[in-house]
């Protein structure tokens, strides 16, 4: 009965989730309905075994979601984004219109930027360099996903992507895990999705559609859905807040300059997340004497638990100082903008918590030794078992942060405790359970790509099948390289 009441609450938790209802009470109600069917007390288990797994997410990673945002939603009103967008863009043409928009995505998402706040400043981008090119306008969905939902999220070394944090605290790794194998998954995801874009492009040039999917130079005819729409959708909204760090509610609050900076100005401070973040993770922190964090006084932890989650603090803070330095004068509702930044990062990070609540009330349960049991007997070792446990529980929950949270919450001492068993580099773990955790999030209930569909005005039958080629394919593909390439190689 326990495992049923474990399925049913998944079910319970999936589908109503897909019909727009809030995880805020959905999260605790299917924890409920699993200790009712594991006959303990509900109650019991909301308040004191839910909330506390809840309230530990929060208590963790509740900065990073907080400067995340802010530093995404200061980069949009100054401009910023857009310079840089505009900078690619026009360097590289409409010729070359799908590398323009994937490249621009993963520049301001590696340097930082919300996953959301990217989205809604891509999308008029991509519209503006597809309409010129005539590549038909429903692989625009795809094309910005491979450039802020792939590889820059989970694969590049030092990534400030929230999934690339969340292993760090239970394998005492840095941003930088694992940077060979990384750069090397990056790699396959990037020249997979560019291939398969490619492929798809030429295709409908050969069929003779355009941007609008009709016959003949008639693109310009096509009306385009505004992003400005998709942000006033509450089921976008609601989808959005689990698979993100910013709540596309606050994207119009405050107000964007309508003086961008020059390209310069606007890529100084996603270059100075990327190098802070490596200074605090390679250089700073590991010479600090920080062994005052085994006192009770700071809960009995230690370096390896928070460095690096600290390196990306510091770095985004960093970033936030050198981006309002550089950009005062084009900030005239500062107090709006930062306000707006801020709000937008308390809706994603508790209801994300939530769905990790959710997965603490089941690993507490006695059934769910039986899933431990066949998650780690499965065939090809650790690795192999991580990845698809991190796969499996990202594609029921919708999402990579909260599949791979609960994941490592129910298992991640049992992984160390193999890593150090069979002599596997905890930073391996740590880069196969992140790329895991982006392969099957992006099953049709993700808010990501819910999300992005809304702002292109295109639909999953349109558009969802190149999504699938180029964020779960090549994710999968990247995945098991860098699994055989560990088993072989070791982490490097």
């Amino acid at each position: 009965m326990g495992l049923i009441g474990i399925l049913l609450g998944l079910a319970l938790l999936i589908g109503f989730a897909y019909r727009g209802w809030s995880v805020l009470l959905l999260a605790p109600a299917a924890a409920m309905v699993a200790a009712l069917f594991a006959g303990e007390s509900p109650l019991a288990h909301w308040t004191q075994t839910f909330m506390v797994g809840t309230a530990a997410f929060v208590a963790q990673f509740f900065p990073i979601f907080l400067l995340g945002a802010l530093f995404g939603k200061l980069m949009e009103d100054s401009g910023s984004v857009q310079s840089v967008a505009r900078f690619i863009g026009d360097g590289l043409g409409p010729r070359r219109a799908i590398l323009a928009v994937v490249l621009a995505g993963a520049l301001v998402t590696y340097g930082g930027v919300s996953l959301f706040v990217a989205f809604f400043v891509l999308v008029p981008m991509a519209q503006s360099l597809f309409r010129d090119a005539n590549i038909p306008r429903t692989l625009m969905p795809a094309a910005i996903a491979l450039g802020t939902s792939t590889f820059t999220m989970t694969a590049l070394p030092g990534t400030p992507a929230v999934q690339n944090a969340i292993p760090m605290p239970f394998f005492g790794t840095t941003p930088f895990a694992a940077p060979g194998l990384g750069l090397i998954a990056a790699a396959i995801m990037l020249l997979f999705g560019l291939w398969w874009l490619g492929l798809v492009e030429a295709r409908a040039r050969r069929a003779g559609l355009g941007y609008g999917g009709t016959l003949g130079p008639l693109s310009e005819r096509v009306p385009d859905r505004t992003a400005d729409a998709a942000a006033e959708d509450p089921l976008v909204r609601g989808r959005a807040t689990v698979a993100g760090t910013f709540d596309p509610a606050e994207i119009h609050q405050g107000e964007v300059t309508p003086r961008p900076p020059s390209a310069f100005v606007a890529f100084l401070p996603l270059l100075v997340v990327i190098g802070v973040n490596l200074a605090m993770s390679l250089l700073i922190l590991p010479n600090l004497d920080l062994s005052y964090l085994a006192l009770d006084q700071w809960g009995n932890s230690s370096p390896a638990a928070v460095s690096g989650i600290w390196s990306v603090i510091v770095a985004l803070a960093s970033a936030i100082l050198v981006l309002l330095a550089l950009n005062w004068k084009r900030l005239p509702r500062l107090r709006e903008s930062v306000d707006a930044g801020l709000n937008a990062s308390v809706l994603p990070v508790v209801s994300v918590a939530c769905l990790v609540g959710f997965g603490t009330v089941v690993a507490a349960l006695p059934a769910f030794e039986m899933v431990r049991t066949w998650v780690l007997g499965i065939e090809g070792g650790p690795l192999v078992s991580l990845a698809v446990s991190t796969n499996v529980l990202a594609a029921l929950t919708g999402s990579a942060s909260g599949g791979l949270t609960i994941a490592l919450e129910a298992l991640g001492s049992t992984y160390m405790q193999l890593a150090a068993e069979l002599g596997i580099d905890p930073a391996l773990m740590h880069r196969v359970a992140v790329i895991g955790a982006g392969t099957l999030d992006s099953l049709p209930h993700n808010g990501a790509v819910v999300t992005l569909l809304a702002v292109c005005g295109a639909t999953h039958k349109e558009s969802y099948f190149d999504m699938v080629m180029v964020a779960i394919v090549g994710a999968i593909v990247a995945l098991v390289g860098v699994i055989v390439l560990g088993t072989l190689f070791g982490s490097f």
